[in-house]
């Protein structure tokens, strides 16, 4: 195995672990995300921990993403002491019905658009256009330009655990994060309003 497939194999692995043992029901859900709204369900509604930043959009992620996201949140894998506070009193069918409601909805796009340069890197595990095709990977296309940026500044600096993201981000600079956030955002993403 080569260097790329052990990575991705090391962090299937870790996602693996992660993934949902329940199983989600969007219907039970809906009584359930009223701690989720408050931030993710405002258009345009900023964050102001660690730095200010847009909330991510939900709608139309992978569950299964979702799960392991609100799960390292919930160890501190993660570092937001809201979402910390948030995920550390969710159950796994708390956490398996909250993905399934976030998930619904989304459609692919009819015509994927090209990468560019910057974003090349990132196809393997995100997709060619930023939808992710597997689960284990979160959909970056059409998500917020900030947040984004912040996530990849998270993972350099070692506030979000990654083997995979570490080593990718390991040699980018400020721009280079700047302009792969830029492009992300700005593509068609399968996100819905939720």
């Amino acid at each position: 195995m080569n260097r790329s497939q052990l990575l991705l194999a090391a962090m299937l692995s870790t996602f693996a672990s992660a993934l949902p043992a329940a199983q989600g029901n969007a219907e039970a859900a809906k009584g359930k995300i009223s701690m989720c709204i408050g931030c993710h369900g405002i258009p345009g509604y900023r964050t102001s921990y660690p730095e200010v930043y847009p909330v991510p959009k939900l709608g139309g992620q992978h569950a299964d993403y979702i799960v392991s996201a609100l799960a390292a949140y919930r160890s501190g894998e993660r570092s937001h002491p809201t979402m910390r506070g948030i995920a550390g009193g969710l159950t796994e069918q708390d956490m398996a019905d909250l993905a399934a409601y976030y998930s619904a909805g989304a459609q692919p796009p009819a015509t994927p658009p090209s990468a560019n340069d910057k974003a090349q890197v990132c196809a393997a595990c995100h997709g060619a256009d930023g939808n992710s095709p597997t689960p284990a990977f979160p959909r970056l296309a059409g998500q917020q330009r900030d947040y984004i940026f912040q996530a990849l500044q998270d993972y350099k600096a070692g506030r979000r655990k990654n083997p995979i993201m570490a080593a990718q981000v390991a040699n980018l600079g400020k721009e280079d994060m700047e302009a792969l956030a830029t492009w992300f955002s700005t593509q068609q993403g399968l996100y819905v309003k939720r």
